[in-house]
């Protein structure tokens, strides 16, 4: 029967790894990407809450066309927070319900106050 082998001792048991610097941007493109998207769907909010709801509700819709747009055009590797399935699925989640919203903003009729 051989030993187990065990790994070396730390030589500098005191010693303490420096911790990593905290980064105040994304790692990746898909990262700035993701923040736009996130943007765009907050200015839409903000028109839906101030404003005219159904312009609101518009900019959402086409920030998630957008999303889908971008997740077709980035490598996985590079898409960050975009890429949550293969890219197929992806892209065709967010664009069928970016046209969903955009669809249903346009078709649900005014109603008396």
């Amino acid at each position: 029967m051989t030993a187990v082998e065990r790994p070396p001792a730390d030589p500098h048991p005191d010693e303490v790894a420096p911790e990593p610097e905290p980064r105040w941007r994304p790692s990746t493109i898909g990262g700035f990407c993701y923040l736009l998207v996130l943007a765009a769907t907050a200015v839409g909010l903000g028109i839906s809450w101030w404003d005219d709801w159904r312009l609101g509700v518009k900019w959402v819709g086409g920030a998630l066309v957008l999303g889908a747009f971008l997740r077709l055009v980035l490598p996985r590797r590079e898409a960050g927070m975009l890429a949550v399935r293969n890219r197929a699925v992806d892209a065709l989640l967010l664009s069928g319900v970016g046209a969903l919203v955009i669809f249903l903003s346009e078709s649900i009729p005014n109603q008396p106050f």
